[in-house]
């Protein structure tokens, strides 16, 4: 018998009703995707996740109580090891809120203006793991608020307990390139970044690219401005 496409599970949090209901209609019309919960703030939005354990979560991020942001890292730790994707609406691209869900481990950000088709598609690019946003938007939101990294009491993980490789890999992720491009790059194989990746994002407890992204500028492994840089030799390809 043909296997059959597991619907994407979606959560839609925000507390304007007219907007949650328009967000549920559409996504329950669209195929592949199917409305699992939907929440009207943070603490409720926390405790329908963790009932229905939701592919996408649609996250408001300005709402009363428990905002979005502290709602995506209680959703994102409570989940283990296969957190949701989570997506934080937003009036403004550039926008610190938007800047601090990334920090909390959201997937991505749209804006509320968005049209329909953009954001059924951007649901079904968040469930397959990928980033939502050009990295010329992400690069201009953390070059404007990642230099306040210093004052943050929470500190940052120590970049001491990747290999060289790992740092070199988080480097060009943080500078926007797409895995294809670091293999490129670095003369390595493409399944080989993803690996190095993975283990970055292991060993630094990351649950998104964008996190990743994030780090890299506040760690000061890259430098707001800095451009991409020239290809440095052509070694063996390692695999």
């Amino acid at each position: 018998m043909p296997s059959i496409s597991r619907s994407v599970e979606v959560l839609v949090v925000d507390d304007q009703i007219l907007i949650r209901a328009g967000l549920v209609a559409l996504l329950r019309a669209a195929p592949g995707i199917s409305v699992v919960g939907e929440a009207a703030d943070g603490s409720e939005a926390v405790a329908v996740a963790a009932a229905t354990r939701p592919q996408v979560v649609l996250m408001d991020i300005r709402m009363p109580g428990i905002g979005g942001i502290a709602a995506t890292r209680e959703i994102i730790a409570a989940a283990g090891d296969d957190p949701p994707r989570v997506l934080v609406l937003t009036t403004f691209d550039i926008d610190e809120y938007v800047y601090e869900a990334l920090r909390a481990g959201a997937s991505g950000f749209l804006l509320k203006d968005t049209p329909p088709q953009r954001l059924l598609a951007a649901v079904t690019t968040a469930a397959g793991g990928d980033m939502l946003f050009t990295p010329s938007v992400v690069h201009r939101l953390i070059e404007a608020f990642a230099g306040r990294a210093a004052s943050r009491p929470d500190g940052l993980p120590a970049l001491n307990v990747l290999t060289g490789r790992e740092r070199e890999v988080l480097r060009l992720v943080g500078m926007g390139l797409a895995n294809s491009d670091i293999a490129d790059r670095l003369v390595i194989a493409e399944s080989t970044v993803k690996t190095h990746l993975n283990r970055v994002m292991a060993k630094l407890d990351l649950t998104s690219r964008a996190q990743a992204v994030v780090l890299a500028y506040e760690s000061g492994l890259v430098q707001p401005g800095a451009g991409v840089p020239a290809l440095s030799g052509q070694p063996g390809r390692e695999r």
